[in-house]
């Protein structure tokens, strides 16, 4: 049997909350099922900077480089909103992401039943889906030299630049093709290959990984201007879609309100493959630090919950496991266990952070 090395970083706001309860579930999984995990845990964001003076230490940087996966809460809050731009919370986990290399990150939006009116759009549209957004992480736009703010007065002017490599496209690529192997053979690549250099060069590049690779898998191209509005239209029509840095930015966003609440959603960050096998990764829910119900129990922890079923799946090979903890979290759902944030017209039953991660528990050992 495997142990499986684990770093959890709680971060700030309700981070430490809701990785409370991702905590239960880990004992539960070593006590019920037999899994061996080696957990540690350290500070990142404005926890590591009111302790080490930097977002993110040496220390927890290193450690982050050898284990297997790490688990993150959330950073940020107003108390360091007027912290100068290089210390801020956001940079511990930019920090992370770069140094681990985690080229590609995964954003499934899925939409459980019980939420389906939830969402700003209608259930008929909504009900069933399960898309999973691939986005290149650590290119484009928001890397790309030049860049800057030039000028004076009236006469500044702001630049970013878009750029790709082959390497980097067709690294992604393969990352959502084989993904798209273990659910639908279904792939959908998105960019504005109309207007953008860039964008010719990653439909090229992406359509020659599935013809010379993957030619088994269903492949499509659309300008992401069209993406946005499909996805609005008619999200069903999606399985995985892959798309670079800043397309991925604001397609995973508009993703996420389809199906009803941030409280809900997971996210994966997977880098190039370890010597063991496990790729480099970072599991984060998608909700921020929500500094003004932090510490008040009131903390919808299932983001946390599914952030860490995406690792059970991605980096311990444990898809069992991960089936059976998203199960718990639907019957929960369905049972109209409700946090806050999930509740609505048709009531249900008000719980706390903790006892959320209760019920999921209580569901995991009915199943």
């Amino acid at each position: 049997m495997s142990d499986y090395s684990l770093l959890i970083l709680p971060g700030d706001g309700i981070g430490p909350e809701v990785m409370a309860e991702v905590r239960k579930v880990i004992d539960w999984f070593q006590t019920h099922r037999g899994m061996r995990f080696d957990v540690s845990e350290d500070l990142v964001g404005g926890a590591a900077y009111d302790r080490h003076g930097t977002p993110l230490a040496d220390e927890t940087m290193a450690r982050a480089q050898q284990v297997d996966a790490v688990l993150l809460g959330a950073v940020g809050g107003p108390a360091y909103d007027n912290l100068d731009f290089s210390v801020k919370p956001e940079r511990g986990l930019l920090r992370l992401r770069k140094e681990m290399d985690l080229f590609a990150n995964l954003r499934p939006a899925q939409c459980f039943d019980a939420l389906a009116d939830f969402s700003s759009l209608k259930r008929e549209i909504v009900a069933g889906l399960d898309i999973l957004i691939v986005r290149e992480l650590t290119s484009g736009v928001y890397f790309g030299e030049p860049r800057g703010i030039t000028g004076e007065g009236d006469n500044r002017v702001g630049v970013n630049t878009q750029r790709y490599t082959t390497a980097e496209i067709r690294r992604v690529a393969r990352a959502a093709f084989d993904l798209a192997r273990k659910r639908s053979n279904k792939v959908c690549s998105m960019e504005k290959a109309n207007v953008m250099e860039s964008g010719i060069l990653w439909r090229e590049e992406v359509q020659w990984v599935r013809d010379y690779e993957y030619p088994e898998i269903e492949l499509s191209h659309m300008y992401a201007d069209n993406g946005a509005m499909q996805l609005v239209r008619n999200p069903r029509q999606f399985d995985v879609i892959v798309t670079d840095n800043l397309f991925g930015d604001l397609l995973s966003d508009a993703a996420a309100m389809l199906t009803g609440s941030l409280g809900m959603l997971p996210s994966a960050s997977l880098g190039a493959p370890m010597a063991n096998g496990r790729p480099k990764a970072l599991y984060e829910p998608v909700h921020g630090s929500a500094p003004d119900i932090a510490g008040q129990d009131k903390a919808n922890p299932i983001a946390c919950i599914l952030s860490f079923a995406m690792a059970l799946r991605y980096s311990f090979a444990e898809a069992e496991a991960a089936d059976d903890l998203e199960k718990a979290v639907e019957q929960v759902l369905a049972d109209g266990v409700r946090t806050g944030d999930l509740m609505g017209p048709e009531g249900g039953t008000p719980v706390s952070t903790s006892e959320m991660g209760d019920a999921i528990i209580a569901a995991l050992a009915r199943s």
